[in-house]
Parts: C-alpha cells; sequence; structure tokens
C-alpha cells in the first residue's frame, strides 16, 4: 500500500515572511514562521522555522525547536527537537540538535553537535562557547 503524503507542515506556519520581503534584526516567536525572502540577524523561538528553498538567511545564531531548511542559511543553528535539511538546503555553520536529517544532495559545512539533554534546551538562554 503506497504512503500518503503527509500535508506540507510549513504551509501551515503561523507567520510567513514573503519572498519579497527582506528584513534584518532580532526574531523571536512562539508557534511557527515559515522564511520566504531574506533575513539577517538573529532568531530565538520556543516554535518550528521553516526555511524555504529560495531563502536566503544569514544569521549569528538560529535557535529553535524545530528547524527545517530547504534554503541557504549562513550561521549556526540549534535546535531542541530536531533538524531537517532538504534535499535544496546549502547550511555554512555549525548545528547542534536531539535529532538530525540530513537529505541527499544538501550542502552541509560545518560541525554537528547531538543534543543529550533536550529537555534541557532553553532557545532564549545565553551560551558559553568553551
Amino acid at each position: 500500500m503506497p504512503k500518503t503524503k503527509a500535508p506540507d507542515a510549513a504551509a501551515q506556519a503561523a507567520t510567513t515572511l514573503g519572498a519579497e520581503t527582506s528584513f534584518s534584526g532580532t526574531l523571536r516567536f512562539k508557534d511557527s514562521l515559515r522564511i520566504r525572502g531574506k533575513f539577517e540577524g538573529e532568531i530565538e523561538a520556543t516554535g518550528r522555522l521553516y526555511i524555504d528553498a529560495d531563502a536566503v538567511v544569514t544569521a549569528r545564531r538560529i535557535r529553535a525547536t524545530s528547524v527545517t531548511v530547504g534554503g541557504t542559511v549562513r550561521g549556526d543553528i540549534e535546535a531542541a527537537d530536531r533538524i531537517e535539511m532538504l534535499p535544496t538546503a546549502k547550511i555554512y555553520g555549525n548545528v547542534r540538535t536531539a535529532k538530525l536529517r540530513i537529505a541527499d544532495g544538501v550542502v552541509f559545512e560545518g560541525a554537528c553537535e547531538m543534543i543529550r539533554d533536550p529537555a534541557g534546551f532553553t532557545p532564549f538562554a545565553v551560551r558559553d562557547k568553551a
């Protein structure tokens, strides 16, 4: 029996920064955010982040519960639950997460650290780099 394709969770994001949008600064959100355009700055969230295939994100740091990347990210990503890199993803930075999925075709230049205690993850806390 063929598998039924699950609905695109990114299509159900609470907020979307459109393809023609360019934004810089600090983004903080609790539910979900979809980036289709360009973003530069820092992202701190307790929700889900979706970065579409044509999106370009340059961030000092991205911290969220879950991050799905289809576009280009320059910067470090931390996710308490999971990071998913879709086939069109290009990530130039380190990732830190409890679960990681990397599709064929992904460009990933960086290091990976697995979180051992996802319950202790606090996206708004300052993390020391030792």
